[in-house]
């Protein structure tokens, strides 16, 4: 793991003991050097701005501002860094919108060290590192009946998503876009197949979710 230029990491956890615990687990083994850490997401990305790390550990349910949304922002904004998402949680709930935010990888608490270790070095180098159980998870998501295929929405849908995050009706959808208020629903079918999602107010907020809309 030694190399000519250490790892450099930001330690995002609301326990201190936990962030005391990875920086000095880090900070004993060569190749790696710990530039600081956060408590929330919010700090966590004022941070990542300053100190610029490799790569981000990043939790996810924190007081004060969550890993996702960190994700999100971080994403938003160009950051170099790779966030490495290390967590309790593994449910479907926090593993999809991590990894839909921008996540590198994802790794639960109980990780063995030399495991944690060689997640860290992968993510540096831009490569994806998810635990068996959050892999598995993410496989029956994409095999479940009903989920979200892989396809984008097309350049009117996404001009008739737009116009419903606005509050748009559709008969003035239509109007705006010159088509009838039957091919607005269509779109919206489609855009509902392609988000997986079943409603207006989930397309817009999976529509955000995803960068889709601004």
């Amino acid at each position: 793991m030694t190399t000519e230029s250490p790892i450099s990491l930001l330690i995002v956890d609301d326990h201190p003991v936990v962030r005391d615990g990875l920086r000095g687990m880090f900070e004993s083994a060569p190749g790696f050097r710990v530039l600081g850490e956060a408590s929330n997401g919010a700090e966590a990305v004022t941070l990542a701005g300053r100190l610029d790390p490799d790569v981000i550990l990043m939790d996810l349910r924190m007081p004060g501002g969550g890993g996702v949304d960190a994700i999100r922002e971080l994403t938003r904004r160009g950051a170099c860094a790779q966030v490495l998402v290390l967590t309790t949680y593994d449910t479907d709930s926090d593993t999809l919108p991590a990894i839909e935010a921008g996540a590198t990888g994802y790794l639960l608490k109980d990780a063995p060290r030399e495991e944690l270790f060689n997640a860290v070095c992968a993510a540096a180098q831009g490569r994806t590192v998810l635990s068996p159980a959050v892999a598995s998870r993410l496989v029956s998501a994409v095999r479940a009946p009903g989920a979200p295929g892989n396809e984008p929405p097309s350049a009117r849908e996404r001009e008739v998503l737009a116009l419903v995050a606005r509050g748009t009706p559709n008969r003035e959808i239509a109007r705006e876009l010159f088509i009838s208020e039957a091919t607005v629903k269509t779109h919206l079918t489609h855009l509902y197949a392609k988000l997986g999602v079943n409603d207006r107010a989930a397309a817009v907020a999976t529509g955000y979710q995803r960068g889709i809309l601004g």
